[in-house]
């Protein structure tokens, strides 16, 4: 054992990235070798987007540190502006924390910010979920947090060998699986949804008898394409109407184009009065596994509809170009932004009953592997150009 514990720093900047990790801050906090510094930042702070803090604290987690950094507006220029504040807030608080290591989580467009700002300080970071491929702004950010990378805990050996092909050290690109699978395995033999997601959850929208069955939709503005964000979610909303089965929507992430995706919900629900649809901000990370392994399907974008949803065997509808090349078990099913596809698929999805569970994403013990390995690896900012 060494004379001293190694201080982690995990940044979690969106509502996502928190159940995406959680059971790699359990492990890293309860490890004796390690000592977890967290940092929550962005819109996980934000009450307009379920603010994710609150959940956080409720699971008995110790908060280092808080970086507010959101610029309103939703469009290209915010999200390169709220990069820039979070680059500038994050180097302080890594200068104050002196971590030994930094990690930054996936591929949401904040997290560069904390690539930036530890690398740049010759902090050795940690990436989780390199080397995956989508189809929006979010890819370009996922490779360049792995060049900025000196240790990679990929989620596959699809996502290694893509990872190794970047040049990384193949002795620091290591298959974990997605920390996210943990959770899904602890609820996975569970029974019925244990909790009423109006009584708990509060929400907007229509109130209607759920226990025969629903779906819940998850989407989210895709950044390349953010000046038709209202178009798209106005098409799934007049889909998931006609469908007339009950339906638990949640808000979408802060990205560009969620001002469009937010007004087109809000528009429809006004003109229209739909009477199977409610709306949440946020669910606890296992309540919300819990309610899609008990839906009869997931539509929408989320990639939780390609990890999570891969183990539980839950039929997904996936819409559009934001989760593109990504890999995905059998239980998927891809449309195009259109009312009519994404109805028929529904109704497809809703009739064709469960799949098997899936693996594609790890077997439910990634947080464990990576607090051991955070534990003896050798952290060093090792970064090399070769040609």
């Amino acid at each position: 054992m060494r004379d001293s514990v190694r201080k982690i720093c995990v940044v979690i900047t969106a509502r996502p990235s928190y159940s995406r990790v959680k059971s790699a801050l359990e492990a890293i906090q309860e490890h004796p070798e390690l000592e977890l510094q967290l940092v929550i930042a962005g819109s996980a702070l934000l009450d307009r987007y379920g603010n994710a803090v609150d959940f956080i604290e409720k699971d008995g987690f110790n908060i280092a540190a808080k970086v507010f950094m959101v610029l309103e507006g939703e469009n290209p220029t915010t999200m390169a502006k709220t990069t820039g504040i979070g680059v500038m807030e994050l180097t302080n608080v890594f200068y104050n924390l002196e971590p030994d290591a930094v990690v930054t989580i996936a591929d949401r467009f904040e997290t560069i910010a904390t690539s930036i700002a530890a690398a740049y300080q010759n902090i050795p970071l940690v990436h989780i979920q390199g080397g995956e491929v989508t189809g929006s702004i979010d890819e370009k950010v996922r490779h360049a947090n792995t060049k900025l990378a000196d240790i990679h805990f990929v989620a596959s050996e699809n996502a290694r060998e893509r990872v190794l092909k970047l040049g990384e050290d193949p002795d620091k690109v290591i298959n974990t699986g997605c920390p996210s699978i943990d959770l899904v395995k602890t609820i996975a033999d569970e029974k019925d949804l244990p909790f009423n997601p109006f009584i708990k959850y509060g929400g907007v929208g229509a109130t209607f008898e759920w226990k025969e069955g629903y779906i819940v939709v998850m989407q989210h503005p895709v950044t390349t394409e953010y000046k038709d964000a209202k178009k798209h979610i106005l098409e799934t909303l007049y889909a998931v109407k006609k469908l007339n089965y009950p339906a638990f929507w949640f808000w979408p992430n802060v990205d560009a184009g969620s001002d469009g995706t937010s007004n087109g919900i809000r528009s429809f629900r006004e003109l229209e009065n739909p009477n199977n649809i409610h709306f949440f901000k946020n669910m606890e990370p296992l309540d919300f596994l819990r309610l899609l392994m008990n839906s009869k399907a997931l539509v929408g974008n989320s990639s939780a509809g390609l990890r999570e949803c891969s183990f539980l065997g839950t039929p997904v509808v996936n819409i559009g170009s934001r989760q593109n090349r990504r890999m995905r078990g059998e239980n998927v099913i891809d449309v195009v932004s259109d009312r009519d596809q994404i109805y028929n698929s529904l109704k497809q999805a809703i009739s064709g009953g469960y799949f098997p569970k899936s693996k594609i994403y790890g077997n439910g013990n990634a947080g464990v592997k990576i607090a051991q390995i955070l534990s003896n690896i050798e952290l060093s900012f090792s970064k090399t150009i070769t040609y």
